[in-house]
């Protein structure tokens, strides 16, 4: 079993915090991608909003991974890590001129487009460059993901996509669109899905909205059924792999492809979360009157995601091997969200302890900020401490 590594003698000598990426890891769950989609008509696109920095795009790059962008820096960092342009998808609710002439100018793969008005901007710049746009349409299948209400995207009431009962309005414009060619059609119905019941009704909804464009006289070249998969939080030592095989296996079996289609995936925080870390130095151990806390230096200028979500990461101390005990573990921000956990049992904790808060890979360091003027922390990789 593939499992993280901490060199726990190097990291003494690092200024905390600082993001960790085991690379193995990373490189073993992108060969689990590529042994799983093998064979088929696959195609995964790497959601760079999960992560940018240059050498975990460079692991994904050397895994012949595509890229799934939804602004135009995220396309400029995927052209720049060497993903070719004919493998890079952009979606977004909102992308600007400058980001639709980035696309244009770059001839990417496919514009993921989310309204009529979209859809009408990229025709007329489209049309002052003399090129023609290769599309997709986004739509809300209108399908639950079971997830929190803030990363789920496709129900009717989300600010994402073309609802079902816009379609026929949509493809009539489409049609009168001379700058604009129709690849295929695109959806996500959320993010960190774990029940993958609501993958299989995406693949009903699926075949049902295929069948709608086929009789419409209209031949979809692709699908792209966006990415979701989930990760384990609370075991990332047990499963440090996301259940790859189960997840394709189920569009392989249930979505009905058309001859010649290509099915798109569009695959972040699975590629990702697991190979990252966020290290840092407890401050203090501070008494209350009914908790102890354990004061860290990082805080969500780091991590975001436990104030943001309330999500859980696990976190474990390497500097210690003693008993367990329970702490509230907090970072320094001047903010009473700033918590990482209340209530946590990891081993007694004392000033100086290393601190690995897990599963950091995705959402970590793209979403760090400078709040209360804290610096940027740094990022270190598995091939660079050995």
């Amino acid at each position: 079993m593939i499992k993280a590594n901490y060199p726990v003698d190097q990291f003494a000598e690092l200024r905390t915090p600082f993001y960790y990426y085991d690379l193995e890891v990373l490189r073993a769950t992108l060969q689990e991608i590529i042994k799983q989609t093998s064979g088929d008509p696959f195609e995964v696109h790497y959601a760079l909003k999960a992560n940018v920095n240059p050498q975990v795009l460079a692991a994904v790059r050397e895994a012949g991974l595509g890229a799934d962008c939804v602004s135009g820096g995220e396309v400029q960092a995927a052209l720049d890590a060497g993903i070719p342009a004919s493998k890079v998808v952009f979606a977004g609710v909102g992308k600007a001129d400058w980001e639709i002439n980035l696309g244009l100018d770059n001839d990417i793969f496919c514009f993921n487009v989310e309204s009529i008005p979209e859809l009408e901007v990229i025709n007329e710049l489209a049309d002052a460059k003399g090129k023609t746009a290769s599309v997709a349409l986004r739509i809300n299948p209108n399908v639950s993901a079971n997830t929190h209400h803030y990363i789920t995207t496709g129900l009717n009431e989300n600010k994402f996509g073309i609802n079902l009962s816009e379609l026929d309005k949509v493809t009539t414009i489409v049609k009168g669109l001379s700058n604009i060619r129709l690849v295929g059609i695109h959806f996500h119905i959320g993010s960190q899905i774990t029940d993958l019941a609501p993958f299989q009704d995406l693949c009903v909804r699926v075949n049902e909205i295929q069948d709608y464009f086929e009789s419409q006289g209209i031949k979809l070249e692709n699908v792209n059924v966006g990415g979701g998969l989930g990760i384990n939080y609370e075991h990332p030592n047990h499963f440090p792999i996301p259940e790859f095989e189960a997840y394709f296996k189920i569009f392989r079996e249930h979505l009905t492809l058309r001859p010649g289609q290509k099915l798109h995936f569009e695959l972040g925080r699975a590629v990702v979360a697991q190979c990252g870390s966020l290290i840092s130095r407890v401050l203090y151990v501070k008494e209350g009157t009914s908790k102890n806390f354990a004061i860290l230096d990082a805080g969500f200028t780091e991590l975001i995601r436990p104030a943001l979500y309330q999500a859980y990461h696990r976190i474990e101390n390497l500097s210690s091997d003693r008993v367990e005990e329970e702490y509230d573990v907090v970072g320094p921000i001047c903010e009473s969200s700033d918590v990482f956990a209340k209530g946590y049992s990891m081993n007694a904790t004392k000033r100086g302890d290393l601190i690995a808060l897990r599963s950091a890979g995705a959402y970590g360091e793209i979403m760090a900020s400078q709040y209360n003027l804290r610096a940027l922390p740094k990022a270190y990789t598995s091939d660079e401490l050995r």
